[in-house]
């Protein structure tokens, strides 16, 4: 088994990272250099022909990638703790806040990072009237999470989830990218800092 990985500040191999660590489980990982252009290397398409980490090479051979299909193979082979949930309705709760988070929090933020930050001009054609367009987008995401964050310690169930890996990855991809999360949005800080301070948060 082989772990397709990249380096900080690249939010969805962190992911992983973070799911593993909470996990308890090590796999061998190799870095691909993102900004390098490796991620379209004739190696690592052959990996992965979409050209996108994370990948996981099984010992079969096959290839899963996906964030959230690698690490629901991983909660399937190790069920504890749990982090998809443990009846069905915490289950759905974590599913419905991990799409929340990916579609209208991180899709508009790849938008920005991808047609107006100076790091990725090189690497494609970028729009920059599209993507400061998707701003008030990131905006409107972070203000409803942290309404919906009021009296909450967790953000779909009152454990740890992959819906808090997935949002923090997230949050801290777009501090880099340049959009923090604003100081008044004082419910989503403070879950922030909750689950900065999981060792986790360190892979």
């Amino acid at each position: 088994m082989l772990f397709y990985n990249a380096p900080n500040p690249a939010p969805t191999p962190r992911r992983v990272r973070i799911f593993l660590a909470e996990k308890g489980i090590a796999v061998p990982m190799q870095d691909i250099s993102i900004m390098g252009g490796e991620l379209k290397s004739d190696a690592f398409l052959a990996v992965n022909p979409l050209g996108q980490v994370p990948a996981l090479k099984l010992d079969s051979g096959e290839v899963l990638t996906e964030t959230v299909s690698i690490c629901r193979y991983f909660e399937a082979l190790h069920p504890t703790p749990p982090m998809f949930g443990t009846d069905p309705l915490e289950m759905a709760r974590i599913d419905m806040w991990i799409r929340r988070v990916e579609l209208r929090f991180g899709s508009p933020l790849a938008m920005i990072w991808v047609h107006t930050h100076a790091l990725t001009a090189r690497l494609f054609q970028q729009f920059t009237e599209f993507g400061e367009s998707n701003r008030p987008k990131v905006a409107d995401a972070m203000r409803f999470i942290d309404d919906q964050l009021a009296g909450r310690e967790y953000l779909a169930s009152d454990a740890f989830s992959m819906a808090d890996i997935c949002l923090l990855t997230i949050v801290d991809f777009a501090g880099f990218v340049g959009t923090a999360v604003p100081d008044e949005l004082t419910n989503l800080t403070a879950w922030h800092a909750r689950v900065s301070a999981r060792p986790s948060a360190r892979a």
